[in-house]
């Protein structure tokens, strides 16, 4: 056996990390995850870098800022001379393999991984590149998915989910099985609990007789939302609705159904490791994407900078590994110089935005000094909208839409915007300057717009003559379920039983 430790890297999707007991949940059945909680570190305060999900990903993947890597949204190509942990690690000598959904944009359906076990559930080309000029109609998230929440006993995502756990258990058999003598890297990454909210009734009657947790502040009427919050809104055609009480608790239930499926597919794949004793000698990291509104202020989904959106779970155990909690400010972009700290190779690209997550570990958990940056450049807003956590503070600044800023210590549900307040000048001055310094708006929205336009000629082009699908092993005849782009995205998420 190496003695260089395997690396297992579970990666769920829309997961908000206040559903989680491991961060005050008091009703979640999730044994799989309290367990990894009960034996890790937590890490209190971690945050997702673009509450999207490709942009979250190729960010985290490759430790840099979506504005840098040009993620800019999910059909933003993913640039195949940008090294990953993959590449990292591969080249330091792991095996490196991926189950599941990491939903890379381009001809590059690799960036790193020497096996991909799984397509990839969403298209790999051009065909949700957005259009800050005119919008349009779009297909994806709206009403439905609040309407239609419940019990489920098959759907396409689940076919998706299933099939990520056979191949990863599979796999780890294999190399258990092989002569390759190389630590493993092993991302295993599912859809749920992403909307719709649904699950199967196994999961749906864990919460039988539960007090279903509300959101902590309703449905605000339209002019009490920020404007981010209006267009989003209106972008889901949820702009005006008021959900049933009936309606928003059947979605939280379903919701919470979904985290406890997911909870069974990694008990799952923690049993094979263990199985195969490699568990003796593997640090397991646990997180999501981003996370999900769960309609707080009368908003699902993500897109937005509120705690509930942004902020995601994040556990690392190991058998070495002392359990403790963090509350130091982190965020995706750490987990690359964390890998590469495990596997001890060093990064030899630019700079990297984060740091190697052990270095914040048995250190009596001091006050957070750190700072946590994001950024949103996908639909919906007409210019880039950027947001610092520092401390307490909260600050998020569009020049379209004004900015805010919210004591999170004091208030907690972001209700409070303290941006003109004559006490917090100093704080919002110094924030300004931040982002003066940190991101050139005009250059990089620029950089937008033509990136926009250029990858709509390339998608319209690609839509005549014989079709073709960058998508991981499939021609562009080839018939998948999985979405490809070439019908209603709600309608195909909603073909449930």
């Amino acid at each position: 056996m190496t003695d260089r430790p395997n690396i297992l890297f579970i990666q769920v999707d829309q997961l908000t990390a206040s559903a989680l007991r491991a961060y005050g949940d008091q009703i979640c059945h999730a044994p799989a995850l309290d367990a990894l909680t009960d034996n890790g570190v937590v890490f209190e305060n971690a945050y997702c870098n673009f509450p999207l999900c490709a942009p979250s990903r190729f960010s985290m993947a490759t430790g840099q800022l979506c504005s840098t890597v040009r993620a800019y949204d999910n059909a933003a190509e993913f640039s195949a001379e940008i090294p990953t942990y993959a590449h990292y690690l591969r080249a330091a000598g792991y095996q490196t393999a991926l189950s599941g959904k990491m939903h890379f944009i381009g001809p590059d359906q690799f960036h790193g991984f020497e096996k991909r076990l799984t397509a990839d559930l969403y298209p790999g080309d051009f065909a949700w590149v957005p259009n800050w000029g005119n919008e349009g109609k779009r297909d994806t998230n709206d009403p439905r998915a609040v309407r239609i929440a419940g019990i489920c006993e098959r759907s396409v995502q689940i076919d998706y989910d299933e099939e990520v756990t056979f191949k990863a258990v599979q796999h780890i058999y294999d190399m258990a099985r092989s002569d390759d003598e190389r630590p493993f890297f092993l991302q295993v990454s599912y859809t749920h609990p992403h909307e719709p909210y649904l699950c199967r009734k196994e999961f749906w009657d864990l919460y039988e007789g539960k007090e279903i947790p509300m959101p902590r502040v309703g449905a605000l009427p339209e002019q009490e939302h920020d404007p981010h919050s209006a267009r989003l809104l209106k972008d889901f055609g949820m702009l005006g609705i008021q959900f049933s009480d009936d309606d928003v608790r059947r979605a939280i239930r379903s919701y919470y159904g979904s985290i406890s499926y997911i909870d069974s597919l990694v008990a799952r794949v923690l049993d094979a490791l263990k199985a195969t004793g490699a568990d003796k000698n593997t640090v397991i990291i646990f997180t999501s994407d981003h996370g999900e509104m769960l309609g707080e202020r009368g908003m699902w989904f993500k897109k937005h900078f509120f705690e509930k959106s942004l902020r995601v779970p994040l556990i690392m155990t190991a058998p070495w590994i002392k359990p403790q909690r963090v509350r130091e400010l982190v965020s995706l972009v750490d987990l690359l110089p964390t890998f590469n700290a495990i596997a001890g190779t060093e990064e030899r690209d630019a700079p990297l935005e984060g740091v190697d997550l052990s270095t914040l570990t048995d250190r009596g958990d001091p006050a957070p000094e750190r700072a946590v940056y994001a950024e949103y450049l996908a639909e919906a807003t007409p210019v880039p909208i950027f947001m610092i956590r520092r401390g307490q503070y909260k600050f998020i600044s569009s020049s379209h839409d004004g900015e805010m800023l919210f004591d999170l210590r004091s208030d907690p549900d972001e209700r409070s915007n303290l941006v003109y307040d004559a006490g917090h000048q100093e704080a919002v001055a110094r924030f300004r300057e931040e982002i003066s310094r940190k991101w050139n708006e005009a250059a990089l929205t620029r950089d937008i717009v033509l990136s926009q336009k250029r990858r709509a000629i390339v998608r319209d082009a690609m839509r005549q003559g014989e079709k073709q699908r960058w998508n991981h092993g499939e021609s562009g005849t080839d018939m998948v379920i999985w979405y490809r782009g070439e019908q209603g995205y709600n309608e195909w998420a909603f073909d449930y039983i």
